[in-house]
């Protein structure tokens, strides 16, 4: 298979290429292996070396050898080393078993054939770690391609991978694949398993899945690996429908709430950004569906107040669960300025703060859906810029104190916090373009449990506007 074959196809597409048996899955997967050897000098998307072949995978799979990769961060394979961006853990620490949803992954047939970037503990909207260095974005080296999926992003946007494994605590998912031009889907808290490490992670914030090119990959890949495991907290109903059907099906009329003012931070709009969402606006309602300027009531202080409890705390025990197990006291040595002064923070914190962070994580999702009772969905910009410059989030600057990098961090990503406090789904889609050329993520938030609505809407505005023909300046062939 020649690269720029490759590059052309998305998971679905080479999948059903593997199947039909125009190709091999050894075939592909050399293809993929070449890309990556190919886009890593410029990217540094990986960590670690790539793997020479890839992991154990179910050969009967939908998406039987696909190529794959997964984050450095809270998944984990069984025998791979996880060095969580930090260099706390060195070259790595071998997990003993697989995490339940790389085990699904496994059973969808995903060849995994490295492991991809993620900045320190997962805690910045850029992937630049001091661990392993910067993850550049294909669109332009000299910006970030996001964060904390960042060398996920990079690598499916520079079309060395079809679709790679993310994470989304506060935007993780949907702020690279808006840098990077991708779909990123958060799916809704309990749609995926977090076990059988975690019941849930960061209070409830952190969700699994993935970041890909193309809806149709986003819902097929989500029909493969959504469901509970024994043991988690949350037991969805199964969808009413396959997600590829929505897709194939589209959306019935719905009512949309357009919102460009960030719901945390203190950050302004690019003007692009909102732009980019009006437009999409005016694209749904040629497409049959009422959109009006709304936005639920919320207590913008109080809730970045409740999100710095629950991510310095979460950051608190990390590091110090994981110093005890390596016998380490951590310092400047092991971990980046900002994650010193988050942990920090978060051993300040009584039980109590983690009981009113609660309360107001409640007030808020309520909101929320009282809100979704007269609006199917909300749309807004993903983040409030198109992306940001290589060194503008570095989460080694020794001058920020906890509060201070938080509101670094979400003066560039007001708009996706809000989904992982109130566990809903949403998606950000590359609906708008620079002048320089940049993609801008455009976000759209559906009530709990509605991820069939967001993939229908989804799949409507890629037929409407499709952005697959864009091609960032380092690509694959």
């Amino acid at each position: 298979m020649k690269p720029d074959e490759y590059a052309d196809l998305d998971a679905t597409a080479l999948a059903a290429l593997i199947r039909s048996g125009e190709v091999t899955a050894e075939e592909v997967q050399a293809a993929a292996a070449d890309a990556l050897d190919a886009v890593q000098p410029d990217l540094n998307a990986l960590v670690g070396e790539r793997f020479g072949t890839p992991l154990d995978h179910d050969r009967g799979g939908p998406f039987a050898g696909v190529p794959f990769a997964v984050k450095d961060l809270i998944v984990h394979a069984a025998g791979v080393p996880q060095r969580a961006g930090s260099r706390l853990l060195g070259a790595g620490v071998p997990m003993p078993s697989d995490t339940h949803l790389m085990a699904r992954f496994r059973r969808a047939g995903l060849a995994t054939l490295g492991v991809t970037a993620t900045p320190e503990l997962g805690f910045n909207a850029s992937t630049e770690p001091v661990a392993t260095g910067p993850v550049r974005n294909p669109w332009d080296l000299g910006r970030s391609s996001g964060g904390s999926s960042g060398g996920s992003a990079a690598l499916v946007a520079a079309r060395a991978l079809p679709l790679a494994h993310a994470n989304d605590g506060g935007g993780s998912i949907r702020i690279p694949a808006a840098a990077c031009g991708l779909v990123g889907l958060k799916p809704s808290r309990g749609r995926t398993s977090p076990g059988p490490d975690y019941a849930d992670p960061l209070l409830g914030l952190g969700v699994e899945f993935a970041v890909t090119r193309t809806v149709r990959d986003c819902a097929g890949l989500l029909d493969a690996v959504h469901g509970h495991e024994p043991g988690d907290r949350y037991l969805l109903p199964d969808p009413v429908r396959p997600y590829t059907e929505e897709v194939r099906t589209g959306s019935q009329p719905l009512r949309i709430a357009l919102h460009t003012t960030p719901f945390s931070g203190e950050g302004g709009v690019d003007p692009r950004c909102a732009a980019a969402t009006e437009a999409a606006g005016r694209t749904l309602e040629e497409l049959g569906h009422t959109v009006e300027p709304a936005a639920p009531a919320l207590d913008a202080a109080a809730f970045d107040d409740a999100n710095l409890v629950a991510w310095t705390s979460f950051l608190a025990d990390g590091v110090d669960t994981l110093a005890a197990a390596l016998g380490v006291r951590p310092g400047p040595e092991h971990l980046e300025a900002t994650t010193l002064a988050c942990a920090e923070h978060g051993r300040s914190l009584r039980a109590s703060d983690l009981f009113a962070a609660d309360r107001v994580f409640n007030a808020t999702t309520r909101a929320v859906a009282a809100f979704h009772q007269r609006f199917d969905l909300i749309l807004t910009p993903t983040m409030n810029v198109p992306n940001t410059p290589l060194g503008h989030l570095d989460a080694d600057d020794r001058s920020l104190d906890a509060r201070g990098w938080y509101d670094r961090i979400f003066s560039t990503a007001g708009f996706t916090a809000l989904s992982n406090v109130t566990g809903n789904p949403a998606i950000s889609l590359p609906l708008g373009r620079t002048e320089e050329g940049w993609p801008i993520g455009v976000q759209l938030i559906a009530p709990y449990a509605a991820e069939g609505t967001l993939v229908a809407v989804a799949a409507d505005l890629e037929r409407a506007l499709p952005w697959d023909g864009h091609r960032p300046t380092t690509i694959v062939g």
